[in-house]
Order: C-alpha cells, then structure tokens, then sequence
C-alpha cells in the first residue's frame, strides 16, 4: 500500500469503556489523573455514560455503564495513554504511589518509557507510555520487530544507557 493514498485522519477522538459504576470511575480518573466532566448521557433520569477531557493534553475518554462488559473486559490493557517524556513519568508515577495506587514502576520499553501495572476501579490495565522516544521507528516502511519484547528489554536498556553516557561526555 502506498502511504499517500492513507486517508487524512488526526489522532484519537476519544477512549471508550465499559464501567459497572460510572460516579466510582468518574471519580478515579479525576482524582488519579485529573480529568473533568464533559457530557453526560442520561436514559430515564439515570446516567449511562460519561465523557471526561483531560485539561492538560490527555485524550478524551468515555465510559458507559456496562457492568457485565466491564467484567469480561477487565485486566486488559486496550490503550496507553501519552505522556510526554520520562520525568513526566516519574512525576505519574509518584502522585499515584501518592494515592495508593499500585502500578509496575517506570520501565525501559520497545522506543519510550513505560508505566504498566495501573487498574482502575473495573480492572481496565490503565498503562502510560512516553511520546518522547529513546529508540527510533524504522522510515523505511518495514516495521521494527521485537522478539520477546519484555526479555530484551533490558539489554537493550543498558546499550541505550552506555550510549547516552557516551553522548554526554562528548558534546
């Protein structure tokens, strides 16, 4: 396929979930991640769902009320969210800790830094993943291929390291 012929698209609208109480799930992501109510969807006088904005650059997410979707499709990761550069990371990474909130710490990954391990109340693996990348994506078209990507890590880890070592003590 020819990457001119790809239609004109400009990045993600929003995130979907499934949720079995959609106040606990508001209330999670605001206090967790800071988002704030954009449209509620009501039936009958009861809410169905919720789209919440991010002040501050992350993607608008939305939940709608699904208690048995919401079991099946717990502990799976269905997206990461961007988050701008490793520091940043770090700093998630601590308010979370801050909140009791457990998740796998910051870790080297595939081309950026990686924050998996984080659940909200439903299960959802909420994982944050650095938009500022160590490792540069092939240009060529041909995908870059990672065998065992968790196992290989931490090699890799140590070259990139040794390399930016190398690359500050010769400016």
């Amino acid at each position: 396929m020819d990457t001119n012929d790809a239609p004109a698209l400009d990045g993600v609208h929003h995130l979907k979930l499934p949720v079995s109480d959609i106040e606990r799930s508001r209330s999670w992501y605001a206090s967790r991640l800071g988002y704030v109510p954009l449209i509620e969807f009501t039936k009958g006088g009861r809410t169905t769902g919720i789209t919440m904005a991010h002040p501050n650059g992350g993607p608008m997410i939305g939940f709608v009320l699904n208690p048995e979707l919401a079991r099946r499709a717990s502990g799976f990761d269905y997206f990461a969210i961007g988050v701008p550069g490793k520091a940043e990371l770090e700093d998630l990474a601590a308010r979370l800790t801050a909140f009791g909130q457990e998740h796998a710490g910051v870790h080297f990954a595939t081309i950026g830094w990686i924050l998996p391990g984080t659940h909200d109340p439903d299960g959802h693996e909420v994982r944050f993943y650095t938009t500022d990348h160590h490792t540069r994506t092939p240009v060529d078209g041909k995908p870059l291929v990672v065998d065992d990507p968790i196992g290989t890590e931490a090699e890799r880890e140590q070259t990139h390291r040794a390399q930016s070592t190398r690359s500050d003590d010769h400016p």
